[in-house]
């Protein structure tokens, strides 16, 4: 959802989302990249900004309604207890083995799977060092926001310089993800490409949901999110 002050229409469809999961859904699960940057919990417990507010008190509403998990993205990877505690969620491991109606499932955000990105994957490394983060955690507001748009800024221009195969997932990985799980299908985000792809895994066949990004501010309004139900596992659009 990249969710942020400068995207108040997308903040609008999310909230009708929430609205909407409450009344039918039995649990939801946010795969990560909930938020365009997540700068610490902090920014959440102490003062946060009405736009923030707004959100925190959507999730709080929907977490009384029904379980709400969770997940680290790329951009908010520092989302951590103080955050999921003060809204009544869970925070999500990743990945996470789901037993569902349709079998084992697979969900995560699914950057981990990008295993050709060599350079995005060293980055990963750095960032989820629990040292780096205390230090990072360790200073003002100010400081890590600075940082925080520093670090989205290099990302947007590396994105132009990579090529589309290195920023999707390796095949390899997903097909060693679906057998330690022993999972029939797996749902993961991150790479902006909402498909549902069959793959074949040991003579059976398996499925590859990606879940869409959303964007309703800027030009073409997308977004969605994956239902698993006794019906199967599939998309659905979001509307504004």
């Amino acid at each position: 959802m990249h969710l942020s002050q400068a995207t108040p229409r997308t903040r609008k469809v999310f909230l009708q989302f929430l609205d909407q999961a409450c009344a039918q859904a039995d649990a939801l699960f946010l795969c990560g990249d909930i938020f365009d940057a997540w700068i610490g919990d902090d920014l959440a417990t102490h003062d946060p900004p009405p736009w923030l507010q707004e959100i925190l008190q959507a999730l709080q509403n929907a977490a009384s309604c029904i379980p709400v998990w969770l997940g680290r993205g790329n951009r908010d990877f520092l989302i951590g207890k103080d955050l999921t505690d003060a809204v009544g969620a869970t925070l999500l491991s990743a990945p996470v083995c789901l037993e569902t109606s349709q079998g084992r499932v697979l969900v995560s955000h699914g950057d981990e799977y990008c295993t050709a990105d060599v350079g995005y994957q060293r980055f990963k490394r750095v960032v989820s060092n629990p040292w780096v983060q205390r230090a990072y955690l360790g200073l003002s507001l100010k400081q890590r926001r600075a940082i925080a748009d520093w670090a989205r800024r290099r990302s947007k221009a590396s994105y132009h310089s990579k090529s589309a195969a290195i920023m999707d997932v390796t095949p390899d990985a997903i097909h060693e993800a679906l057998r330690k799980c022993g999972a029939r299908a797996i749902v993961h985000g991150h790479t902006h490409r909402p498909a549902v792809h069959s793959l074949q895994l040991n003579g059976a066949e398996r499925l590859r949901v990606v879940l869409p990004d959303w964007d309703f501010d800027h030009g073409s309004a997308r977004g969605g999110w994956a239902i698993i139900d006794n019906s199967g596992i599939r998309l659905q659009d979001a509307t504004c």
